[in-house]
């Protein structure tokens, strides 16, 4: 009886219960974006560069003034050599800036702008076009996405996670 007391006791003791945490997670998501249209206009002003070597100004050249709807105006200047008969070099560039815009603002008509200021420097993005861009998740998680138009994106996931412990 001793024994079998004692290999009861070994047994009750040696053989515990399990415990374990489970843990089951399901994180789903579905992110649809239809790109803004943008535009950038940096405006470029009137620049004059004179330089040589063995030449003397008789006229200075002169820029004139630049008001919104009109040429800025420009006068060369007048050069003679200096020296007669050595060699000469002579460079003068000339370039137009922008016009003064009338109106330095546009307006969005239902995401569009009608009409950009064109400048210099112009940097413009069309926008998206939304079309029949969706998406769904189903209780089972089973994802539907629908292409949308052009500018679109449509990104889904599903992670499930199962941790135990």
């Amino acid at each position: 009886m001793r024994r079998f007391l004692f290999v009861s006791c070994l047994t009750f003791f040696a053989i515990s219960p399990a415990s374990a945490d489970i843990t089951h997670a399901i994180k789903s998501s579905i992110s649809l974006t239809v790109d803004g249209a943008a535009s950038q206009s940096i405006r470029l002003g009137s620049s004059m560069a004179v330089s040589g070597s063995n030449v003397t100004l008789d006229t200075t050249p002169v820029l004139g003034t630049l008001s919104s709807g009109t040429a800025l105006g420009y006068t060369p200047g007048a050069y003679s050599i200096t020296t007669a008969g050595d060699s000469f070099s002579y460079s003068e560039s000339y370039l137009e800036g922008d016009d003064v815009p009338t109106i330095l603002s546009t307006t969005v008509t239902a995401g569009v702008v009608p009409a950009l200021p064109i400048f210099g420097n112009t940097t413009t993005t069309a926008g998206g076009v939304a079309g029949s861009l969706a998406g769904t998740i189903a209780t089972d998680g089973a994802l539907t996405i629908v292409a949308g138009g052009a500018g679109t994106s449509a990104i889904g996931q599903v992670i499930q996670e199962l941790t135990i412990r």
